[in-house]
């Protein structure tokens, strides 16, 4: 058996929480934030069996894609200046994905 932690963009959730369950995956869903643009993020975690990691790991990438945005960093030239926006273009969206062992599963 396997654990699938899949750390996917809050947009991308919906979609993905369908899909796996239409294809009766249990899925359990944590709040998460991400660090660099501190962004609201959903972690699942799906515990599948050893031949039905690929299925899953598809089922993500068909729901997880990856996109660009625009967003703005603050930045100081010199102690004392404003801070001025600068705008930077990022890849946001995708998915993370790590696949555990599992040792022991109990379901009671």
């Amino acid at each position: 058996m396997k654990l699938i932690i899949a750390i996917v963009q809050d947009q991308d959730v919906p979609g993905l929480l369908d899909d796996l369950t239409e294809h009766e995956y249990r899925v359990t869903k944590l709040a998460s934030t991400g660090g660099f643009l501190k962004a609201g993020n959903t972690t699942l975690l799906i515990g599948v069996e050893d031949e039905e990691v690929e299925d899953v790991i598809g089922i993500v990438e068909d729901n997880c894609k990856t996109r660009e945005i625009t967003t703005s960093l603050l930045t100081v030239s010199m102690p004392g200046d404003a801070y001025m926006p600068y705008p930077l273009e990022v890849k946001v969206g995708g998915a993370t994905l790590f696949v555990i062992d599992v040792e022991k599963h109990i379901k009671i």
